[in-house]
């Protein structure tokens, strides 16, 4: 049998909805917008199943879950796709392309920005698990056969300690209560996503202005500086 280890105390950490199996199970099971019978899923071997219906706060919750359990080595991405959201093809974008500047690279989701997880959470999670893609296979036997061959090749537990991520409740964009989620329109999704650029430039403008005032604070101060020094030496000078 591979090599298991424990997870965080209190696994699974971040309630959301889904259900939870055997901890020492090395797959972990992501049904999207679909809503299938997670706990049959779970017995027949997944350590965590359930949905995610947003390409932020529900990605997020998903890795924080991942790697707060080094025995999870396969993640499996199936049921329908979430229109608007795209959540299961930005999960694929950030496991593959990580995030720069917040946002997923290769996300074509509505709101793909990651507000949780630093840049050492998802190395992390993009070394601890191949992520296996059957997106749009909702027949529970072949999820469960993908399940059974993934466990066949448990290469053991993850050798590095639990990660644990404080995941916070509120998002811009698409909200999770009680296992529901509240859609925005396309519309509204795609101002939302532009107002997150739009803030980020500012920001950088922000930092840009601040280091080229101080650049121009330094010229003018060495420029003070140095006709300070020529009187003082034309001062000598004269009364020599």
């Amino acid at each position: 049998m591979a090599d298991k280890t424990s997870p965080a105390s209190g696994w699974p950490l971040i309630k959301g909805d889904f259900h939870s199996g055997d901890a020492n199970s090395c797959v972990a099971v992501v049904t999207m917008g679909s809503h299938l019978d997670e706990q049959a899923i779970c017995d027949a071997g997944a350590a965590l199943c359930g949905s995610c219906k947003t390409e932020n706060l529900g990605l997020e919750k998903v890795i924080a879950n991942v790697i707060s359990n080094p025995n999870i080595r396969f993640v499996i991405t199936c049921g329908t796709e979430v229109k608007g959201h795209l959540s299961g093809q930005t999960l694929i974008a950030l496991h593959a392309n990580g995030v720069e500047g917040g946002k997923v690279v290769g996300s074509k989701g509505a709101i793909p920005f990651i507000e949780n997880l630093d840049d050492s959470a998802i190395k992390r999670f993009q070394a601890q698990v191949e992520l296996v893609d059957i997106m749009e296979a909702e027949d529970l036997g072949a999820i469960k056969a993908k399940i059974n061959e993934l466990a066949g090749k448990d290469p053991g537990a993850f050798g590095e300690p639990p990660m644990v991520i404080e995941v916070k409740e509120a998002e811009g964009g698409a909200e999770e209560v009680s296992g529901e989620v509240v859609e925005m329109n396309g519309d509204l999704a795609l101002i939302h996503s532009r107002f997150k650029i739009i803030e980020k430039m500012v920001t950088d403008i922000g930092y840009h202005d601040r280091l080229a005032a101080g650049v121009y604070s330094g010229k003018v101060e060495g420029l003070m500086i140095g006709l300070i020094v020529s009187f003082i030496i034309l001062g000598f000078l004269l009364v020599g």
